[in-house]
């Protein structure tokens, strides 16, 4: 992991990170919706969920908002 991801990870408490995780896992949140509560980009969102999934949880997880983001055009 960068050191990006580490600060960003650093900075949130342990309440946002958790809501963080929780937001992007759930399928009605877009990384834009994220954002505007949180102020991270979707590259930060994906480093944060890297580092707090395991590795085939965070791979499923990406699969799923691939596969979303191609039917729905603002979607994650």
């Amino acid at each position: 992991m960068n050191v990006k991801a580490k600060s960003i990870c650093k900075d949130l408490s342990d309440v946002d990170l958790s809501a963080i995780i929780e937001m992007a896992l759930s399928d009605q949140t877009s990384f834009s919706d994220i954002q505007l509560q949180y102020g991270l980009k979707e590259d930060q969102i994906k480093e944060v969920m890297r580092k707090n999934l395991r590795k085939g949880s965070y791979r499923s997880w990406r699969k799923r908002v691939k596969t979303f983001s191609d039917r729905r055009e603002f979607y994650k």
